[in-house]
Parts: C-alpha cells; structure tokens; sequence
C-alpha cells in the first residue's frame, strides 16, 4: 500500500479529513485534495496518481463527467468512486464512466483497504453493499469482470465467492470433482492468486457470489 499515490475529490471538508487519515494509516500517500471535479482532473493531470477518490456529487464539474475525463486524459490512473449513492442508475453511470471501483462511504476500512489495493492493481470492485446490483447494472456476471477467464470459468468463480465446496460445485454444473478442481486451479494461475481464499475476497470485492451469511 506504500506505493499507491492517491488524489481524494470530495466537497465535504470533515469527510476529506477523516478519509486523508485512514489513508494514511494504510500507508498510502495523498498527492492532492480537491472539492470539484474540474480541481480533481487538474490534479491528476499534475500528480498522475495512482487511484482518484472520487465523490459523485460535488459543485461543478460532477464525478462522472470528472471521472469519464480521467479515462481519456489520464488512462494510468484509476477511479474509485466513494459514495453515499447506491441507486443503480449511479452505479451504471460511473462504471460506464470508466470507474475501476464504487463502494459505499459507509465502507468499514478493510473494504477501503482491499478496495484501494484491487484498483491500483487494475481491477474492478464493487462494494459489498451495493455488490448485488452490479448483476443488474452491467447485466449478469460477465468475462469482462476478469477477461483473461473464460465463461466457464466465470461460473466456477461465483460458486466458489458463495462458498460452496468442489462437490457442491460440480452438482451444480453437472461436471466432475476433477473438472471443477482443475478449472480452480487455473482461475487461481490466471488471477495470480496464492490461495482460494484470496480468490474468493477478490471475486466478492467485484460483485461475484453472495458473501458470508
């Protein structure tokens, strides 16, 4: 996390301060702090951070036109939209808008942690209050979540972000343990993951499976 360099666009002073501190805490650095999005694409332009903290609702420029100006002008650095809004038309917008990620800003820290790290990496998260209507948003589960996996693939992956044991995966897709196993194994090669644990915290951050009970 010391090496993710973020800009944080919010109009709301005391939400910027609070937000500058767990960053800090997380160990990433704070480039630059804006309160439009006319202020956050200049400082991007300047600083090239890593990851853009991104209000939707803020005076001027707003955060999806500000966000969609950052994909054209600034296409290293990523957007993760943190926001009150959790409509799906919100949500849409800003993942049509280039957005790498959009969690809730009643995210618990270890959401903004894992959420902050997956984006600088190039993925694309969602956050688990609003994960369920991603499915809606961007309609179903698609490849193009994680586009070096293949559909089967993608199904096998939700499975295992619901929790479900290879058996259990197998009955539902009608395949054989092995078969199931060995998918697994290549999701975990693709996705560069160490464990199966690791692939199931990424896949629910992108809005897969049904998370804990």
């Amino acid at each position: 996390m010391t090496s993710v360099r973020v800009v944080i666009a919010d109009d709301h002073e005391l939400f910027r301060d609070g937000l500058r501190g767990l960053l800090v805490e997380l160990g990433a650095t704070v480039v630059a702090e804006t309160a439009d999005g006319n202020a956050a694409l200049a400082a991007t332009l300047l600083h090239r951070p890593d990851v853009v903290l991104m209000d939707l609702r803020m005076p001027g420029l707003g955060g999806i036109e500000a966000t969609a100006r950052i994909g054209e002008q600034a296409p290293g650095t990523a957007v993760l939209v943190l926001t009150m809004s959790e409509d799906t038309a919100s949500l849409q917008a800003a993942l049509q808008a280039g957005a790498r990620g959009y969690l809730l800003k009643e995210s618990s820290k270890a959401d903004v942690a894992r959420a902050l790290a997956a984006v600088a990496r190039g993925e694309l998260v969602i956050g688990p209050g609003i994960a369920d209507k991603v499915r809606h948003a961007v309609g179903g589960l698609s490849p193009r979540l994680f586009p070096q996996l293949t559909e089967a693939e993608v199904r096998v992956l939700d499975l295992v972000a619901d929790g479900l044991a290879n058996g259990q995966i197998a009955a539902r897709l009608l395949l054989s343990e092995k078969t199931v196993r060995n998918r697994i194994s290549t999701i975990l090669t693709k996705l560069g993951a160490a464990t199966r644990t690791e692939v199931v915290l990424r896949a629910r951050d992108a809005g897969f499976g049904s998370g804990p009970s």
